[in-house]
């Protein structure tokens, strides 16, 4: 969007549209507040082989698959395990996760427009 445009169109916003906007923000606020469940982290899947020498998995057939969140704890990654009755509640909370990360941007583009009309609360 050309600059010039957005600061005109930032700058004639009416009354109206600066109560959307705080609505919006209201909105999008309690929303986060129900993504309780949210998971940051990478998600892996491994197969795996094992030590017997007669098994499958030496033939292709590897045992698996094993599920994880990388995550990052106190600067270093760190693996955790999931065991295969949460990998659904884990995807879930994955997705609370990037839900949360599209209502902050969103939330930003909201006071950023508010702080250029003079709207935006201190």
């Amino acid at each position: 969007m050309n600059s010039v445009y957005y600061i005109r169109y930032c700058w004639t916003m009416s009354n109206k549209t600066i109560e959307k906007l705080l609505k919006e923000r209201t909105e999008l606020l309690a929303e986060l507040g129900t993504l309780s469940r949210m998971l940051h982290g990478s998600w892996v899947e491994r197969f795996s082989v094992c030590s017997r020498p007669n098994c499958k998995c030496h033939k292709g057939h590897k045992h698996g698959p094993r599920h994880y969140l990388v995550i990052n704890e106190n600067g270093q990654q760190r693996q955790k395990y999931i065991p295969n009755a949460q990998v659904i509640a884990a995807k879930a909370g994955r997705s609370d996760y990037n839900r949360a990360c599209e209502i902050i941007d969103r939330i930003t583009h909201i006071n950023l427009a508010l702080m250029k009309k003079d709207a935006y609360e201190n």
